[in-house]
């Protein structure tokens, strides 16, 4: 199965932009930084997802078995920055 390649939006795309301004009601320079601070939030790399959940997790209580077990439910649905990959990594995806 090959990777999907998504364009990722960014707050210089002016549709994006104007979309969330009007559906919002906020301001076009408002509604870039909530398109710039959703990009950030789900560029977050997998390890420091990861981190930070346990620790937010460890915070209220929970036990490992248990902060583990959600986090990788999490992992499942969420939306994560892939890993930086060598020229070598991307070849070997290629052509095997």
């Amino acid at each position: 199965m090959s990777p999907t390649i998504v364009a990722v939006p960014t707050s210089s795309d002016p549709d994006l932009v104007d979309r969330i301004a009007t559906s919002t009601g906020l301001s076009p320079a408002e509604a870039a930084r909530v398109v710039d601070d959703v990009i950030a939030f789900h560029a977050e790399p997998v390890e420091d997802y990861v981190r930070r959940r346990h620790a937010q997790l460890k915070t209220y209580g929970a036990k490992n078995s248990e902060i583990f077990a959600r986090i990788a439910e999490e992992l499942a649905d969420r939306v994560v920055a892939a890993p930086k990959l060598t020229e070598r990594q991307l070849r070997r995806l290629v052509y095997g």
